[in-house]
């Protein structure tokens, strides 16, 4: 079965509250089991939170008269909170804030609901944190789910439903949505085959049926591939923490680079000649289910639906992100708002 029939497959398993789609037998899964309990011996042997980096960015504009602070909210599992990491300014919110707020020339304002462990589940009351309990609703949001269903064995079409869902709410809410799918977990350097091989095959197919679900319902996404990009194949020392599997700060500040231009076409502050799809960068119109299975093969592709059953699928020039003296907020929410 290809990658896209497979996606489609979850995809209307989930629209129509259908269970997950087995991969495995019994046999085999028990065999990938007794190997993930010896992989989890070596991977994330430091368990810090990660750093509250809530707050407003973007100083430099905080004088324009008559235009109040952007507000992005950001939801998922530990890689959407900044896992591994020491410093908030490193965390994929912060950068993504400052950045954000050096292209929309304005502040922005970052509320991070995200939980380290979390599975999908979990975002319905991430949405309530960020839509229900807020001052206002935010104006755009970023959503990192997926690695916790694959790793604890979540049926990928009860998984989709529920991001479904959860983007679906955002919108009704007046929130543009981004959803950063699915990594590929057989990037993970202590995990060896053929674990390995079928973390890969699972975290894909889930990615490219995520695309399916959150085009539906209403948001973009950007394919965090091979761990947010080829560089952590390449480059692993350099862009895994020191508990091998969650991303250093190198590699959150590539992860941010990859979903920046996403944030900003989402809010219409990417120039209108970047939306136009460029043949020689390979984008194009493509069946959504093609869109969403090529995305999942390439890290920091992004799909949006276009009309019908087709899809847009652009590979967007990455935005240099603000310098670190940029990055630094100005702490006003408190800690206990982060579940």
């Amino acid at each position: 079965m290809s990658r896209a029939s497979a996606a489609r497959r979850i995809a209307a398993a989930a629209a129509y509250g259908g269970g997950g789609i087995g991969l495995l037998g019994a046999t085999a899964f028990g065999i990938l089991l007794t190997e993930a309990r010896l992989a989890r011996r070596i991977v994330g042997g430091r368990h810090e939170p990660p750093p509250h980096a809530d707050g407003r960015y973007g100083s430099a504009f905080v004088h324009r008269l008559g235009r109040e602070p952007l507000l992005l909210g950001v939801l998922g599992d530990s890689t959407a909170a900044g896992q591994g990491v020491h410093r908030p300014r490193q965390t994929p919110g912060a950068l993504l804030a400052s950045g954000l707020a050096a292209v929309a020339e304005r502040p922005v304002q970052l509320r991070n609901v995200a939980l380290s462990g979390a599975q999908s589940h979990d975002l319905d009351r991430q949405v309530t944190l960020l839509v229900e309990e807020g001052e206002r609703a935010p104006d755009v949001c970023v959503i990192m789910i997926g690695a916790n269903d694959v790793t604890h064995g979540m049926p990928a079409a009860r998984s989709v439903r529920l991001l479904s869902d959860a983007v679906r709410r955002l919108r009704e809410a007046g929130c543009e949505v981004v959803v950063g799918t699915c990594p590929d977990l057989g990037t993970i350097e202590p995990v060896y085959q053929p674990l390995r091989w079928v973390a890969r095959r699972q975290s894909r197919q889930l990615a490219a049926a995520q695309t399916i679900g959150v085009l539906e319902a209403g948001g973009r996404t950007v394919s965090l591939g091979a761990l947010l990009g080829p560089e952590f194949e390449q480059n692993p020392r350099e862009l895994f923490g020191p508990d091998n599997y969650h991303p250093s700060a190198e590699g959150y500040a590539t992860a941010a680079m990859a979903v920046l231009p996403t944030l900003c076409a989402a809010l219409g502050l990417w120039p209108e000649d970047e939306e136009r799809p460029d043949a020689a960068r390979r984008e194009g119109i493509l069946p959504v289910a093609r869109a969403a299975a090529e995305a999942a093969a390439e890290g920091g592709t992004e799909v949006t639906a276009a009309r019908g059953r087709w899809a847009l699928l652009k590979h967007r020039k990455r935005r240099r992100l603000p310098s670190h003296t940029e990055a630094t907020p100005h702490h006003v929410w408190s800690r206990a708002t982060r579940g």
